[in-house]
C-alpha cells in the first residue's frame, strides 16, 4: 500500500558564485560590433602607411640569397664569364683567318691573272720562250761589254740591250709589260712624270736621229748619183 508524499523541487541559485563556466571560454570574449569596426579601420590605416607589408615577409630567403649568393652561385657566375669570352676570342680568330685566307686568294688570282695577261695571245705568231732567250743573252752580252767601265754604264747598258731587243724580237709581250708598269707608275706623280719625260726625250732623239738619216742617207744617194754619172760622161767621153 502507497503511502501519498508531497516532492518539493527548489530552483536553483541565480548568484554569481553558482553560475557554471562555458565549455568555450572563448564565446564571453567575442568583439561586439564597435571592436569589430575598430579593428577594421587600424588595419586600413596600417595598410595605408605599408602597402605592401607581406612583401618582405613572404620572400625573405630571396632577398637574403640575391644579397649574398652562394658559392655554387659565385662560380656558376664566373664560369659563365669564362665561356663566354672564349667564345668571343675564338669566333674573333676564326673571322681573322678567314679574312686573311680571302686576301691571300685574292692575292693569288690577282698575280695570276696578271702574269697571263703578259703573255701574248694564242693567235699570234710571238713565241715567248725564244725570245726571252734572246732578250736574257742581250743583257748579258751588255753586262760583259761594260764590266771594266763605271757603276752608271754597268747599269744602264745591259738594261737597254736588254729592253731593245725585247721591243725587236717580243713587241706584244713587252707592251704589256710597259702597260702594266705604267698603271703602277700611275700611282706615284714623280716617277710618272719622270717616265713622261724620259720617253718624250727618247722619242724626239729617234725622230731627230731617223731624220738626220733620212738626210744622210739622201745626200749619199746625191754624191752616188753626181759620181756614177761622172763617171759614165768620163767613159762616154772617152768613147
Amino acid at each position: 500500500m502507497r503511502c501519498g508524499r508531497t516532492a518539493y523541487a527548489e530552483a536553483p541559485d541565480s548568484s554569481p558564485k553558482y553560475l557554471k563556466k562555458p565549455i568555450y571560454d572563448d564565446v564571453g570574449m567575442l568583439p561586439s560590433a564597435a571592436s569589430k569596426a575598430a579593428l577594421k579601420a587600424a588595419a586600413d590605416s596600417a595598410v595605408k602607411a605599408d602597402p605592401k607589408p607581406t612583401s618582405k615577409a613572404a620572400h625573405p630567403s630571396s632577398s637574403q640569397s640575391v644579397s649574398n649568393p652562394t658559392p655554387t652561385d659565385r662560380l656558376e657566375k664566373h664560369v659563365r664569364a669564362a665561356r663566354l669570352s672564349l667564345q668571343r676570342a675564338v669566333s674573333t680568330g676564326e673571322d681573322k683567318l678567314n679574312n686573311l685566307l680571302t686576301q691571300g686568294f685574292h692575292l693569288e688570282n690577282s698575280f695570276t691573272s696578271t702574269i697571263a695577261s703578259l703573255a701574248p695571245s694564242k693567235g699570234s705568231s710571238e713565241k715567248v720562250l725564244p725570245g726571252s732567250i734572246y732578250v736574257l743573252v742581250s743583257a748579258m752580252a751588255g753586262s760583259i761589254l761594260t764590266r771594266n767601265r763605271n757603276i752608271l754604264l754597268r747599269f744602264s747598258v745591259p738594261l737597254a740591250a736588254g729592253i731593245t731587243v725585247g721591243w725587236i724580237v717580243l713587241p706584244i709581250t713587252s707592251r704589256n709589260v710597259g702597260d702594266l708598269v705604267w698603271t703602277y707608275e700611275e700611282k706615284v706623280p714623280a716617277v710618272r712624270n719622270a717616265h713622261l719625260y724620259t720617253r718624250g726625250f727618247l722619242q724626239e732623239a729617234w725622230r731627230f736621229g731617223k731624220v738626220h738619216a733620212e738626210l744622210g742617207k739622201k745626200k749619199i744617194e746625191q754624191g752616188v748619183e753626181g759620181a756614177r754619172g761622172g763617171v759614165e760622161g768620163w767613159v762616154s767621153g772617152k768613147k
